[in-house]
């Protein structure tokens, strides 16, 4: 039961392609941003749409399939974890950085090319 405490399963679409960079040790990580809606009714019963942003990495394997299949504004759904990480601006501030770590994911559809 412990592989299951941190999951996350997220369906939205890609906010631009994703960008591949390979570090000096090998490793390869994918990153793209992909936007999740939610629709309710206000208490006028108008219809609101929220949109939120979430950044997504993928590493080695599936980073390079996230790269080669996956394109912007396609709908995919995202299996991971959600991982936080800090690190220092340069005016010296503490940021926190909340990412979803890809393990997975599934193409629901893909951008029409015009």
């Amino acid at each position: 039961m412990n592989e299951i405490k941190n999951r996350v399963q997220l369906m939205g679409n890609l906010g631009g392609d994703p960008e591949l960079k390979t570090f000096t040790s090998g490793k390869t990580k994918a990153t793209f941003s992909m936007a999740t809606n939610e629709r309710y009714k206000n208490q006028d019963g108008d219809w609101i749409t929220t949109t939120q942003w979430h950044t997504i990495i993928g590493w080695d394997n599936i980073a390079k399939r996230m790269e080669k299949i996956l394109k912007k504004g396609s709908e995919v759904i995202i299996f991971g974890k959600l991982m936080y990480r800090q690190y220092e601006d340069t005016s010296g501030s503490k940021k926190t950085i909340t990412e979803i770590n890809a393990d997975n994911f599934e193409i629901i559809s893909k951008k029409q090319e015009a």
